[in-house]
């Protein structure tokens, strides 16, 4: 798509509103325009960002106000599954255009077949391009569904979008479930787009450094920050330093506004002993008397009146500052029962072979408070391989032991019983420990007073992770060896941030299991581990490397 037909490409929500079936309000009011180039949308778990890119696609009709798309438009939602027995080109939507053009070619020249092929002589180089710039060279189209990965269906439904050259493109959290070398493949799709409106709602720190600006969507509106994710985040940091300065600085005045009030008080109530004191002194008569104590109290109201004003006017100054401050609360939790001294043994794989996945036979030592980072392709085993470690999953061959105290944190987040409170989720785990001590250090897991009694089936997605967390790791005997399988899938950046400060406090070893690099390097990993057929020691530098080897070959 040229330039041409996509220089008047945009996105315009005006007035926008839009509640849910029981009355839960999302947007109210909303007005926003979005211009040529690419945008990342961001903010916390809850706010609305898949709600508002289904309203912009259509498929939401709002309670109020209007979107208008101006050009053609390509929608890439989150977890849509195709049918396993689709060909590749029904996917791409490209089935009947390749069907007329064989038809054409093999000498069939009825007009029905020329009306659908259109303009599209080459559409099948367009195609086979298109996926052969996300990786995907090897697929045919007459290939099914069935038998591609699932990394691979997210690129070839990103291929389908592209294929239609959409003036507006949409992508929800498009890097879900796709490996390091897939992510690579958008990364540069993203990086390469340079026609009409592109909107990416991600919390990939990686993928958002891609993009031209970045909007910010919180308590209903969106904010835009010029350039990528390091540019918001410098931004937002000066915001938050500019807020908390307003916001001491209006304490300030609440506590010397209070104390002028209480000087005033005090006055007034000196100056009325002193005028009845002198009445009674001077024998004055009771109507003289009685006129003064009224003009004193009157005038002891006015000055009391006036400090009163003045402390609420503070009070006000402060709540506005305050509310201008990012609620961002960090996790941090005290776990000193989960040291393991350092070269102690944790873990040893001797001929370790996988039940499923490529890994035939694997030979490993974890010692002491070791951090490794587990990393491959989709399909590789990397969750196989931590299911076999936590004893969920008998290996194929050779033997898996552990030789500490161990939890595993799955991607499903299956360790919660919905139907106990978050404090009952980490009491079952932790048998024995009192109430209060579940209690306060939940608090400092961001569930504090009745937000520790919530029911685990209530919680949003951001909130069921830190409740899995705690659960995990709070479980007794205390967890030494930690197993998180890509711990960091569907969370905001903000949780993401909280789960690496939480992993801050832990003193055990670490086994993570990730595609999310700018993850891992945050969360201090000090061994790299390549699964293939065999667990090759790496480094993040050679990993990287291999990522932009793969993009260019």
């Amino acid at each position: 798509m040229n330039d041409i037909s996509t220089a008047g490409a945009s996105v315009s929500c005006s007035g926008l509103s839009f509640r849910w079936p029981d009355g839960t309000a999302v947007f109210d009011g909303l007005s926003l325009t979005i211009g040529r180039g690419r945008n990342g949308l961001v903010g916390s778990n809850g706010t609305g960002k898949s709600t508002l890119l289904r309203l912009i696609a259509g498929r939401l009709t709002p309670s109020a106000g209007s979107v208008t798309v101006s050009g053609s438009l390509a929608y890439l939602p989150q977890n849509v599954t195709l049918d396993t027995g689709m060909r590749v080109e029904e996917a791409l939507g490209i089935a009947e255009r390749r069907a007329a053009l064989r038809a054409i070619e093999a000498g069939d020249v009825r007009e029905e077949h020329f009306t659908v092929l259109g303009d599209d002589w080459d559409v099948e180089e367009r195609a086979l391009a298109t996926l052969g710039g996300l990786g995907l060279d090897g697929v045919a189209l007459d290939r099914t569904v069935g038998a591609l990965s699932g990394g691979q269906t997210v690129l070839l439904r990103l291929a389908a979008a592209l294929l239609e050259r959409p003036d507006v493109l949409l992508l929800d959290e498009p890097t879900n479930d796709l490996d390091l070398f897939a992510r690579r493949r958008l990364y540069d799709a993203v990086e390469s787009w340079r026609s009409g409106v592109l909107v990416v709602v991600s919390h990939d720190r990686d993928l958002l450094e891609r993009v031209d600006r970045i909007g910010e969507l919180r308590g209903g509106a969106v904010s835009w920050y010029g350039g990528g994710w390091s540019a918001y985040e410098d931004a937002v940091a000066a915001q938050r330093e500019t807020a908390e300065r307003v916001l001491r600085t209006a304490e300030a005045d609440v506590r010397r506004q209070k104390k002028e009030l209480e000087d005033a008080q005090i006055k007034i109530a000196r100056r009325q002993r002193q005028s009845r004191k002198a009445d009674a002194q001077r024998r004055a008569s009771r109507i003289v008397a009685g006129e003064k104590k009224r003009s004193a109290q009157e005038s002891g109201d006015k000055l009391r009146l006036l400090h009163e004003d003045r402390l609420n006017e503070a009070r006000e100054r402060r709540e506005e500052a305050a509310g201008a401050v990012r609620p961002d609360a960090e996790i941090r939790v005290d776990l000193p029962h989960t040291a393991v001294p350092t070269g102690r043994s944790v873990l040893s794989l001797d001929g370790l072979g996988l039940p499923y996945g490529r890994l035939r036979e694997a030979n490993l030592r974890v010692h002491g408070p070791e951090r490794v980072a587990l990393v491959g392709r989709n399909g590789a085993g990397k969750t196989t391989l931590l299911r076999v470690l936590a004893g969920e999953l008998a290996p194929a061959a050779g033997e898996a032991r552990v030789h500490v105290p161990l939890r595993f944190l799955p991607q499903r987040l299956d360790v919660l019983d919905d139907a106990l409170s978050v404090a009952g989720n980490v009491a079952r785990l932790a048998p024995g420990v009192t109430d209060n001590h579940i209690r306060s250090q939940l608090a400092r897991f961001l569930f504090r007073g009745e937000r520790a009694g919530q029911l685990a089936g209530t919680l949003s997605g951001g909130e069921r992770f830190r409740a899995a967390l705690a659960a995990t790791m709070l479980a007794e005997p205390a967890p030494q060896l930690l197993l998180l399988d890509e711990p960091t899938n569907n969370l905001d950046v903000a949780s993401v941030r909280r789960l690496t400060t939480a992993l801050e406090s832990y003193q055990g070893a670490l086994v993570v299991a990730s595609h999310d690099l700018a993850f891992l390097a945050s969360a201090g990993m000090t061994r790299w581990l390549l699964l293939g057929e065999e667990l090759t020691e790496t480094t993040a530098e050679e990993v990287h490397e291999l990522l932009a080897a793969s993009a260019s070959g």
